[in-house]
């Protein structure tokens, strides 16, 4: 189905089961059915499972702007006031831990009941001289070059960092790339470059004060595409009360390189 933000844009939403409501928000460049593991694990423990795809990405709207996280953190008050229960779980991966955290800032944690960080940009990620360990502009400059150079062979050179793959490593097969490389091409060219500069410059350590419920934070040690140091230890360290689970060598993708650890990790906080 598709839900219309206050703004006039669509919002593509697949809302599947009964119970306890989660919404997972997808990280970049994909779109919310790369929760395919999460979200069949959720449902089969007796969860309500709630998927989105952010605008821009999948099958929402793609128009020319609002690719900001002020926006986005309000197209996600509008898929949890689809749901309408009286509190829901919030999981992001990657950039869709900054829609959480800004959600938080602008509109409080009334309607969520826990949160989880996963391989998220939380709390800020560009280098400067307040996060001398970030990523450097330069990084995501290059990123949005290739893109417009050439999207397709960055996204498929993009993946195979994202889950780990070199010459002798090969934690996700061919085929799991090829459906990673199809989620990503659905993305509007737009969106995707925007979105660079969105998960790569927003700074969301303002909003870390509004973390007043529990907080489980996971992130692999072998994260190359969002480094570990600035955003799952520095959020761990700065949100009172988090729980940070270190996935030893593990990549960016881990919800697809470690599916059956990261499953029983998130229910049992969500039980617990």
């Amino acid at each position: 189905m598709h839900l219309q933000t206050p703004n006039g844009h669509a919002i593509h939403v697949k809302d599947m089961g009964s119970g306890p409501a989660v919404i997972l928000i997808h990280g970049w460049p994909l779109s919310g059915d790369m929760w395919e593991y999460q979200t069949l694990a959720l449902l089969e423990a007796g969860y309500r499972v709630i998927t989105y795809d952010r605008r821009g990405f999948g099958q929402s709207g793609h128009p020319a702007d609002g690719y900001d996280y002020d926006v986005f953190a309000d197209d996600l008050a509008a898929v949890i006031g689809h749901v309408d229960a009286p509190r829901v779980s919030l999981i992001g991966f990657s950039m869709g831990g900054g829609e959480i955290a800004r959600y938080l800032g602008r509109h409080g944690s009334a309607k969520v009941d826990k949160v989880a960080l996963v391989s998220s940009v939380v709390p800020y990620l560009l280098q400067d001289g307040s996060n001398p360990d970030g990523v450097e502009q330069s990084v995501f400059d290059q990123m949005k070059m290739q893109i417009r150079e050439d999207r397709f062979a960055f996204l498929q050179t993009f993946a195979k960092q994202f889950y780990g793959v070199g010459l002798v490593s090969k934690p996700v097969s061919g085929a799991l790339l090829d459906w990673t490389f199809a989620l990503a091409i659905m993305a509007s060219p737009k969106a995707t470059i925007d979105c660079v500069d969105a998960f790569g410059r927003t700074d969301f350590r303002p909003d870390l004060a509004a973390f007043d419920i529990p907080t489980l934070i996971i992130h692999g040690t072998s994260d190359k595409t969002v480094p570990i140091d600035p955003s799952g230890r520095a959020a761990a360290a700065a949100i009172p009360g988090a729980r940070l689970i270190e996935y030893d060598g593990e990549p960016h993708g881990l919800f697809a390189t470690a599916p059956d650890r990261l499953n029983g990790d998130l229910l049992a906080f969500l039980n617990g």
